[in-house]
């Protein structure tokens, strides 16, 4: 059986003006995600971790090497719109409400709104009671509660997260981890999640897999040994600050050494 996504040797390259070879974001990289599992990919900064994502999502292509959502190309995905897509920007439309934005990708989908569909969705993610409101007048993890129900409404096989709630302060970025551990579990849809936080991290996923410094490949992989529903106490063991440590010893150290490395 074909896993919901697999990457198998993949390398992407992108232009760069003044230089024949360009910039290598991801080498030789090899990734399987199983159906309904949860997988968060860690790395430093300009890793390739967002370019990684953007390749499943088909808003890039592989230089080398091939990329499958569910066995099909990830264009073929996204054509049929089956990708749900969250990023750090919310990118909701500020002149709609909170229903309609929701609403938006039947609209995009040539598809009748379904809107039973859309109240299960603003119950789910905690904003009943905002259907009407605007933006400009949610906090900024409402807004983010908003992008993650709209990237839920047309039922996607996959979703995508790329740092959801990077912009948000420690306290409400830690509440809503809380709460996409709840969406989550409801829905239980194969999930990729870059993030920078290791504690975000380990306290999502299935499974965590730390990526070298540019150009990106997978250094490491652990599988997350906490039950779910996994409750915030968690964060506050032992075990959970054991492997914060090791996870965030191995990015430092990774992060020296491609500092460290020559560039070519």
């Amino acid at each position: 059986m074909d896993a919901a996504i697999a990457l198998e040797r993949v390398s992407k390259r992108f232009a760069l003006a003044g230089s024949a070879e360009g910039v290598l974001a991801l080498t030789d990289l090899t990734l399987s995600i199983a159906a309904g599992e949860f997988v968060a990919i860690l790395g430093p900064s300009g890793c390739g971790k967002s370019t990684l994502l953007r390749l499943v999502a088909s808003l890039e292509a592989p230089t080398e090497g091939q990329v499958r959502v569910n066995g099909d190309m990830p264009g073929l995905v996204s054509a049929r719109h089956a990708l749900g897509v969250a990023f750090q920007d919310h990118a909701l439309l500020p002149w709609l409400s909170v229903r309609d934005n929701i609403a938006l990708p039947f609209r995009i989908a040539g598809r009748g709104v379904d809107d039973a569909a859309i109240a299960r969705l603003i119950d789910l993610v905690g904003l009943k009671g905002f259907e009407a409101a605007r933006p400009k007048q949610l906090s900024g993890g409402m807004r983010q509660r908003v992008s993650i129900a709209r990237a839920l409404v047309l039922e996607p096989e996959v979703l995508l997260l790329d740092e959801p709630f990077g912009a948000l302060d420690a306290v409400t970025r830690r509440q809503m981890n809380v709460e996409l551990q709840r969406i989550w579990s409801a829905r239980r849809i194969t999930t990729l999640l870059i993030t920078h936080s290791v504690d975000e991290a380990l306290f999502l996923a299935d499974r965590v897999v730390v990526m070298s410094g540019r150009p990106g490949r997978i250094l490491r992989e652990v599988t997350v040994p906490f039950a779910r529903p996994r409750d915030p106490t968690v964060m506050r063991t032992e075990d959970f600050h054991r492997l914060v440590d090791d996870l965030t010893a191995a990015l430092d150290s990774n992060a020296s050494a491609s500092a460290e490395a020559p560039h070519r």
